[in-house]
């Protein structure tokens, strides 16, 4: 090459270098610019989520995707909008995207391990509760979840395992407490029930306990004998889930335990006004029907 066309190619070189880097620190300002809209957008729209305006959420959730389509946290919003609308095959597909474009962020992997196993989706729900692990092994709603892997695996010793794993970490999580308990329950340690369950009461309160807790709490007292035990914490259940059928069975089936006849009727006209949620509810209803129809004829007794 000749030395003056050098001279000339360098010449150029240098002259448009500055324009080269300018238009690409321009176009970095404006990615960047659409990327700060974008999560302003997806944290308005989380605001709009806690408050109840799904439609609203669901809506600024689109319109920083259409700034921004690798916003994990707008992806994580779609997710849940989809998800409490009923459109689970959506809202995976969008909390699939969400974990990928975040790199694998623990609650995103968490969550989405939630969503496949409530979809009955084992092995996946199982894969994601040990990743989930493997980015934070201090994380109670991690344990958590690897322990309803492990209950839904029909493994309930290690999944108590796990939910201890929780509870030492966060002793105060009422929902790896209340299932403790269902595992005690299955296995008949009806003191361990009524011991675990008495911690959620302590911390929480009587009347700011799940309805769930108790629930199980009464039919641990009532395998124990402690019929008014029960009866007041079936009570308290119906109070707090007053259109769920389960404790109006509870008390109509220790009604009818005790020989008390027209509770036990009253309590299953009660449950049968409820919405009936399974068909093992409604085969009860039938059996505790029968079983008044049996003792009918039968007087009054009482029992403890």
């Amino acid at each position: 090459m000749k030395p003056h066309i050098a001279k000339i190619e360098l010449f150029l070189l240098v002259a448009l270098l500055p324009f080269s880097i300018g238009c690409r620190a321009i176009n970095r300002f404006g990615d960047n610019s659409q990327g700060i809209n974008a999560r302003r957008l997806s944290g308005q729209g989380f605001q709009a989520m806690h408050e109840g305006d799904w439609d609203s959420a669901e809506n600024l959730f689109l319109q920083a995707l259409d700034l921004s389509d690798s916003d994990d946290r707008a992806r994580w919003g779609l997710a849940e909008s989809y998800w409490q609308r009923g459109e689970q095959t959506a809202a995976v597909q969008q909390m699939e995207q969400a974990v990928e474009l975040s790199a694998g962020d623990p609650k995103l992997v968490q969550r989405l391990g939630r969503m496949y196993l409530e979809l009955g989706r084992i092995e996946e729900a199982t894969h994601h509760s040990i990743w989930a692990l493997d980015l934070d092994r201090y994380s109670a709603q991690a344990w958590s979840l690897r322990g309803d892997c492990l209950r839904a695996s029909q493994e309930p010793d290690q999944a108590l395992a796990a939910y201890h794993r929780a509870l030492a970490i966060q002793p105060d999580f009422a929902q790896a407490q209340i299932e403790t308990a269902e595992i005690y329950l299955s296995q008949s340690r009806h003191d361990r029930v009524v011991a675990t369950l008495d911690r959620v009461q302590d911390e929480r309160g009587l009347r700011e306990s799940p309805a769930k807790v108790d629930l199980l709490r009464g039919i641990a007292m009532q395998e124990l004998g402690r019929f008014e035990d029960a009866k007041r914490c079936f009570a308290r259940a119906s109070e707090k889930a007053p259109d769920d059928a389960t404790p109006f069975l509870r008390l109509a089936e220790l009604a009818l335990i005790q020989g008390r006849k027209g509770d036990a009727a009253l309590a299953v006209q009660q449950a049968k006004e409820r919405q009936v949620s399974s068909t093992d509810e409604a085969n009860w209803i039938a059996q505790l029907e029968q079983q008044q129809t049996r003792i009918a004829a039968v007087p009054n007794r009482s029992t403890r």
